[in-house]
């Protein structure tokens, strides 16, 4: 896969990576990563492959975005990253692939509402990728005009938001992220490919929300043999985007993970 976008959030040599999940940009996670940079540590936001200013692929494979991701920790950082790998939903799962095909690169994991397993759940993108694709893009006049276009069938102005912020205007109105692409592969989105007899050691947080359905207890048993350091947190008053619904309980926590995993301030 092409290189990938990545945007550096603080000073010195960056500590924690974050993967964000389908439809998702880097940018989603500058929130987090302020705060992580004010106590002294820097940040790297990706921008995984068909989304953001990262290039599109052809197929949607997990272990092709998680060799992308491994292979872009090794450009920035070398072989021994030490870095602390943080990814929500489909980022999660790339997140865990890439830790347990290149443990070398990863001192910690933390995976954000996922599992190492199928999410039936992500069929409720389903209705979001007819909207966008619905949108007669030749008639917008503004981003005021496709929100208003998109409210009836996606009423949600959070979720609306959140899939508008891919729309561009350069060289007329399209959408940044694959849509074509991603939408056609939902099945695999929700997927998990078997990443057969391995497991990583390290320090793994189990980030989940108490109002989140995409975990279930059948999934624990996959999650510990995976990752039999893993520590599960459920975090209350929160859905599905943890680090949205409660910023500071997610922020905290990784800090907690770095002391755990001996990442130090540059």
């Amino acid at each position: 896969m092409a290189g990938l976008h990545t945007e550096l959030v603080g000073t010195g040599r960056p500590r924690f990576a974050f993967l964000p999940g389908l439809f998702g940009r880097g940018r989603n996670w500058s929130q987090v990563a302020q705060a992580l940079a004010a106590e002294g540590y820097a940040s790297v936001l990706f921008d995984l492959p068909d989304h953001g200013q990262s290039a599109w692929t052809t197929e949607f494979s997990y272990p092709g975005m998680a060799q992308a991701v491994a292979d872009e920790l090794d450009l920035r950082l070398g072989s021994a990253a030490n870095i602390i790998l943080v990814g929500h939903s489909m980022g999660g799962k790339v997140a865990m692939l890439t830790a347990l095909n290149h443990p070398e690169l990863v001192a910690a994991l933390v995976v954000i509402d996922i599992a190492p397993g199928a999410s039936d759940q992500v069929h409720t993108f389903g209705p979001l990728v007819a909207a966008m694709r619905s949108l007669d893009l030749a008639a917008l006049t503004s981003r005021a005009d496709a929100d208003e276009r998109m409210r009836a069938a996606v009423p949600d102005d959070a979720v609306r938001l959140f899939l508008l912020q891919n729309l561009r205007r350069k060289g007329g109105w399209h959408w940044q992220q694959n849509l074509s692409l991603l939408g056609d592969s939902l099945a695999r989105i929700g997927d998990w490919p078997d990443p057969g007899d391995v497991s990583y050691p390290g320090p793994v947080l189990w980030l989940t929300g108490d109002r989140s359905d995409y975990v279930k207890p059948e999934h624990a048993a996959t999650m510990t043999r995976l990752f039999p350091a893993v520590n599960h947190q459920v975090v209350a008053d929160a859905g599905h985007w943890v680090h949205a619904d409660q910023p500071q309980a997610v922020i905290d926590a990784l800090l907690a993970v770095a002391d755990e995993a001996g990442v130090s301030r540059p």
